[in-house]
């Protein structure tokens, strides 16, 4: 078990595989991004460059997680004492609930917005790779 993160986690499996057979075709990861890469082939420059923008206004868009990570122990600031008088009456466990759920919360959306960043940023690497091997071929043509 490895806890270097996803990128060392396939490194692993990949060096696994290769180990017993040479071959990487078969793997689920890689054939999940050859399948994008050959979708943005088939969809001409412009579009593509269209695409490329759009994608790169999903990976720098502030999005509403951030907007909740930050806001949200704002607006329980405002309501303290209320929600200590909730909370912790006569000795309730309350609060255990309440600060589980909202960690919780908390955790997966950051979860799901970092995984979402991270998908972005493939999606813009290979649409980049892309243009400019038409760009390499365009000059080379000529």
């Amino acid at each position: 078990m490895s806890f270097r993160g996803d990128a060392h986690k396939l490194y692993l499996k990949l060096r696994s595989i290769y180990k017993k057979d040479k071959s990487l075709k078969h793997i689920k990861e890689l054939n999940e991004i050859q399948e994008i890469r050959i979708f943005y082939k088939s969809i001409d420059t412009y579009t593509l460059k269209l695409i490329y923008y759009r994608m790169l206004k999903e990976k720098n868009g502030s999005g509403i997680v951030p907007i909740f990570v930050t806001a949200i122990p704002w607006f329980l600031f405002l309501f303290t004492q209320q929600l200590q008088d909730f909370l912790f009456q006569n000795g309730s466990l309350l609060w255990i609930i309440f600060s589980i759920l909202y960690v919780l919360a908390l955790t997966i959306s950051v979860i799901i917005h970092l995984r979402e960043k991270a998908w972005a940023a493939l999606h813009i690497q290979i649409i980049q790779d892309i243009i400019i091997e038409r760009n390499r071929q365009i000059f080379f043509d000529m």
